[in-house]
């Protein structure tokens, strides 16, 4: 059993990770740090703590996650590290790729384990994706386009989200993710484009990016903006023998707010509407149809951090890719 503190319940703490904690019989969710809300009104039994202190005091808790605001990270990380805790991160897990160097060293000289929340390697597109190229279903990947957009032309009412702070604007609010998939899919780039702007009246923050990255024969293009109200494809890939285009996201979150929680019947399951196109050739025939994405599920990367931390398991996010995706936004934050 791994008894579990959430620093911070704002979108991660209390709908992203909570749940999938409570679900998993393997963990004991113990306390939730929060100035606000009392965890307890909605997550019966979970204990309600106002600092890090208490948390890093209590010799119950194995694991803490934090997920308070970007800026934190690094020193709150730092700090349960040397308390003896495991620590989980949400992302970015840094704002830069030596403050996420210091923290895998100081994690490995203290023997604790060390992860980053990046869920959405989980998302039921991105898995439909993973599975049209490991199956070869397009052939050769030639390019490759990841998409992450909203539509939030006032600006977010946390305002910590809104100044100019390390680890602050969309790249590494929306751009961590579909970066992290990139390596996961492809490795480490051979080169790295990239330019962040700024689209919203009054906003002090980059809220719009396009990033490309190199891998000899095959091309990778990841855009992002907060000021794109019609929906464009979320994935396109051309292959030497077939394109694969996917529009919608990843419904689990918007399930976890409505109260579907982890194994309730339609838990991520996205609508036909978000099916994705596939045109290629398969068993010599030419086929162009629709793709029922697989089920969206996060409760793998959970249940991956309790086999590592109690089995000797290996994580499924490897540290060095979560390195070179902050030395990634670095480049293209310099310019």
């Amino acid at each position: 059993m791994t008894t579990v503190a959430i620093l911070g319940f704002g979108l991660s703490g209390r709908y992203l990770q909570a749940p999938f904690f409570l679900a998993n019989p393997n963990f004991r969710l113990k306390t939730i740090v929060s100035n606000n809300q009392n965890p307890q009104d909605i997550y019966l039994g979970v204990q309600k703590a106002t600092s890090l202190d208490e948390v890093l005091a209590d010799p119950e808790i194995d694991l803490v996650s934090v997920a308070s605001p970007n800026e934190t990270h690094f020193e709150y990380t730092q700090r349960c590290l040397k308390a003896g805790k495991h620590v989980l991160v949400e992302k970015p897990f840094t704002a830069t790729s030596a403050e996420a160097e210091t923290l895998v060293a100081l994690a490995k000289s203290l023997g604790k384990h060390l992860f980053v929340f990046q869920n959405r390697r989980w998302d039921s597109d991105f898995l439909t994706v993973q599975k049209v190229i490991s199956e070869g279903l397009i052939g050769d990947v030639l390019s490759y386009e990841a998409h992450f957009n909203r539509y939030k032309p006032v600006l977010n009412p946390k305002k910590w989200k809104e100044v100019i702070a390390p680890g602050n604007g969309i790249l590494y609010d929306l751009g961590s993710h579909i970066l992290d998939q990139t390596l996961l899919l492809f490795g480490k780039p051979k080169s790295v484009w990239g330019e962040t702007w700024t689209q919203r009246e009054h906003s002090e923050v980059d809220d719009a990016f396009d990033v490309k990255l190199d891998y000899g024969k095959i091309k990778v293009n990841l855009k992002s903006s907060i000021l794109v109200r019609e929906d464009t494809p979320r994935y396109i890939i051309q292959g030497t023998k077939g394109s694969f285009v996917k529009y919608g996201i990843d419904v689990q979150e918007d399930h976890l707010k409505a109260g579907i929680m982890p194994g309730m019947p339609g838990f991520g399951i996205e609508p036909e509407a978000n099916w994705a196109t596939i045109n290629t050739d398969i068993g010599g025939l030419h086929v162009r149809g629709r793709v029922e994405p697989l089920p969206g599920n996060w409760a793998p990367l959970f249940q991956n951090i309790h086999d590592v931390i109690h089995n000797g398991a290996t994580p499924a996010i490897a540290l060095e890719d979560i390195v070179e995706q902050i030395r990634i936004m670095e480049l293209v934050k310099q310019g």
